[in-house]
């Protein structure tokens, strides 16, 4: 059998319970629901940050964000670093097996010349390097009259144009950036499937990301919903219809049948104030983490569990829902197995899926510690048996406990709290977290930190502590 073609497709800050074959009843996405009846649909898949940059430095990596040298929001600034350079991406890796490979949407792992696209793998790219970006001007503007930041000067934060095709910079102004993405897509994959060889899409959405913009036409599809979910259903409601022209054109081609579609949100939904659009600095509820606690930012699991579909009609099973724990790092490892790769030459923290996609095999990591961490939280999952140290949650007050222990195969909301009755298994998760901590720590400082100091120093310390997400004082709420 050929080797198989692969896409990626990333939403942005889309919580568990924004897909209707998740849950969400109060709007429709046939066109991933149809993705997931035709393979394999996780409920247990973590996304390895709760954060963007992170979060897609894991899925590229294979490694956790901190070994990958991004363990925090990156700004978008024209000389702003990104990803390791000796640490390689999946774009790489796929590239050296003879694959074509390209990048449509959302890059968000480095700014810099030397970490652009075509530095780190992707043969033809179309997209934003940044992170939040006006979907119809495709300026930032996040930043804009707050102070930041940058080369270690203070000022005040200022517009920036952010579309580049192949490293040129291009102007597209009032083409709404979710229908241009897909179909740049499609015009990838038309173009590709003409070459003599197998190619990797991957198609990074920054939709339903701020700011909230939809046409009138998606927005008209949920009429009778307030505005903020009528906002976030038309976002996701496009996105779902470019899917689609996507999968419609590998069929039109007469290559889906041999080709890896894998789609996943980069973590939880956002609950900032500013997706509102008209001052009210109440927090956001538009988007949805199902029964899940948390949002972007938090490491309770409605931070970091996503949606998560995978199809391959030529191998994986249709008609799956997988309930064993999966994570954003196994990506890497799986994908270039199936590709012929060797994931044995690479410094790999996921692992291989396929035995649990192909062959109903349980979890890869049903035996191991898995672990997170973003500014001053860390988490670490045993089994069922998760702990939360530091747990930030912006709509919980008063706070969590200092030290949230949960059995999710009862409690995957994580509202009881039973580390006073597992004192033991408490102090042995606990004392595992904080070994993995600062190994973490160490090799940052170590191998990565003097990327982000010094000349280097803007907006790439936490943003993840702070109660108040919206706070101007906070370095990174320019690109968040």
């Amino acid at each position: 059998m050929d080797r198989p073609n692969v896409v990626v497709i990333v939403s942005d800050d889309q919580g568990y319970g924004d897909l209707s074959c998740m849950g969400a009843t109060d709007f429709r996405t046939p066109r991933l629901d149809e993705l997931a009846r035709s393979g394999a649909r996780f409920t247990s898949f973590c996304v390895n940050s709760p954060v963007c940059s992170p979060s897609r430095a894991s899925l590229m990596t294979g490694r956790y964000p901190g070994y990958a040298g991004v363990r925090n929001i990156l700004m978008a600034h024209r000389d702003t670093p990104g990803l390791a350079p000796d640490v390689p991406t999946l774009a790489e890796a796929l590239r050296d097996q003879g694959y074509y490979t390209g990048l449509v949407g959302k890059w968000h792992l480095g700014a810099a010349e030397g970490t652009r696209p075509a530095d780190r793998g992707f043969e033809d790219s179309f997209g934003h390097l940044g992170g939040a970006f006006d979907f119809y001007s495709h300026l930032i503007w996040g930043a804009a009259n707050r102070e930041v930041v940058r080369n270690g000067k203070k000022g005040i934060g200022f517009l920036v144009h952010d579309l580049w095709e192949n490293g040129d910079e291009v102007w597209r102004d009032g083409e709404y950036a979710t229908e241009m993405f897909g179909e740049r897509a499609v015009q990838f994959v038309r173009k590709a499937a003409r070459r003599e060889q197998p190619f990797f899409l991957y198609l990074a959405f920054n939709a339903p990301h701020h700011p909230m913009h939809a046409p009138q036409k998606y927005k008209e599809r949920f009429p009778d919903l307030t505005w903020d979910r009528q906002i976030m259903a038309a976002m996701i409601s496009a996105m779902d219809d470019q899917i689609g022209s996507v999968m419609d054109e590998l069929e039109r081609q007469g290559v889906r049948e041999n080709t890896i579609v894998l789609f996943l949100s980069d973590n939880g939904p956002s609950r900032q104030s500013r997706n509102w659009l008209d001052g009210n600095i109440d927090w956001y509820y538009g988007g949805s983490s199902g029964q899940l606690t948390g949002h972007k930012f938090s490491l309770f699991e409605g931070g970091i569990r996503v949606p998560a579909i995978i199809s391959w009609p030529a191998q994986i099973p249709a008609g799956q829902v997988l309930d064993g724990l999966v994570l954003g790092m196994d990506v890497f490892p799986t994908i270039l197995r199936s590709a012929g790769g060797d994931p044995s030459r690479y410094e790999l923290d996921g692992k291989d899926l396929a035995p649990m996609v192909t062959e109903q095999a349980g979890s890869p990591h049903q035996n191991e510690d898995v672990f997170w961490e973003i500014g001053v939280q860390t988490a670490v999952r045993r089994g069922d048996w998760k702990l939360v140290l530091n747990g930030l949650l912006i709509d919980d007050l008063p706070r969590r406990d200092p030290v949230h222990l949960s059995d999710l195969s009862v409690d995957m909301a994580e509202r009881v709290n039973l580390a006073a009755e597992h004192p033991t298994l408490v102090a042995e998760m606990r004392a595992a977290a904080e070994r993995w901590r600062a190994g973490i720590e160490e090799q940052w400082e170590r191998k990565h930190a003097a990327r982000m100091v010094g000349e280097n120093a803007f907006a790439v310390t936490d943003s993840s502590g702070l109660r108040v997400y919206d706070n101007p004082n906070n370095p990174a709420i320019g690109d968040t």
